[in-house]
């Protein structure tokens, strides 16, 4: 399989971490409902190619998200020890309840950064979306469980338009000071460009969060992802959230395009001479895999040209 030439660029981290978030938020925003056993084999195909943090599904109410209703036999399904890191999203303390029982070890929250977001999918205000978080959050680490938060429209709202920096910083400064380790900054529609990145990022390096605790979730709306991407690389960012096959959608921008696609972005960190632990070969090979389950092609490039 063709590879792209390495030419290291100075300052650049030596590794990262591809966060694969195909088997839970690529599959919750395709119309095509897969059996347990396809879901299971994506896993255990994603483990072979070497991802080493797969968020596996989500413990949310069925009738919200029929996609994800077969969570519990599908964490059953799987092996959860196989790499570090096997979360699921969790939307209160009843997913809590749920995970703890399927003996997942971590878990991740979604808050929001805007007040519209927050009361649109949460049900809940800007501000009470913590009085929720709080003890979903303090239950998990006392169970020894590890959590991440993403925040949601950290680049702009489809109702609000643009969010400032110094908002995400405070909402998201907020979910670290939970006793999140994580912390996933969302470009929830995808117009975020790489000004834009570098300004957040920034803004929450100048307040003291250590660049180790924020992680990035860019989607490929305006085709900017990847560019969103090495900019959050140049800044020091180590853990990229993305979805093989560009699996995934934008609900709130019509037509969009999905997630960051995980082989897009091992072709470019491998230019970069950047250690992922990821076979491109195979993770290729999965995505074609997947597309033909669900009857359409790969959204991204590089599936694309070597499929």
């Amino acid at each position: 399989m063709r590879m792209p030439q390495v030419v290291r660029q100075p300052g650049l981290p030596q590794r990262v971490t591809i966060y694969e978030v195909g088997p839970r938020d690529g599959l919750q925003n395709e119309s095509t409902i897969l059996p347990v056993g396809v879901k299971a084999e994506f896993v255990s195909r994603l483990v072979d190619a070497g991802l080493q943090a797969i968020e596996v599904t989500s413990f949310v109410r069925p009738s919200w998200v029929p996609q994800l209703a077969d969570a519990e036999e599908l964490i059953k399904a799987v092996d959860l020890g196989a790499v570090p890191r096997m979360p699921v999203l969790v939307p209160n303390r009843r997913g809590l309840e749920r995970a703890l029982e399927a003996g997942v070890r971590e878990i991740a929250i979604f808050g929001s950064a805007t007040e519209t977001f927050a009361k649109r999918n949460l049900n809940s205000s800007l501000d009470d979306q913590f009085d929720m978080f709080e003890p979903v959050v303090a239950e998990a680490l006392g169970a020894g469980l590890r959590v991440r938060a993403y925040l949601s429209m950290s680049f702009g709202d489809p109702w609000e338009g643009d969010v400032p920096v110094e908002q995400v910083v405070s909402v998201g400064r907020r979910l670290l000071r939970l006793g999140c380790s994580e912390l996933s900054l969302g470009d929830t529609i995808g117009v975020g460009t790489p000004g834009q990145v570098a300004a957040v990022i920034g803004g929450f390096l100048g307040s003291g969060v250590d660049v180790g605790e924020l992680a990035v979730h860019f989607h490929d709306t305006f085709g900017q992802a990847l560019s969103n991407a090495l900019t959050a690389l140049r800044l020091g960012v180590t853990t990229f959230d993305a979805s093989a096959g560009g699996l995934g959608g934008c609900p709130y921008a019509e037509s969009a395009t999905g997630n960051l696609a995980t082989e897009d972005l091992v072709w470019q960190l491998s230019g970069l001479g950047i250690e992922t632990g990821v076979d491109l070969e195979s993770l290729v090979a999965t995505t074609i895999w997947m597309s033909d389950k669900l009857g359409k092609r790969p959204e991204s490039r590089v599936a694309t040209v070597l499929s």
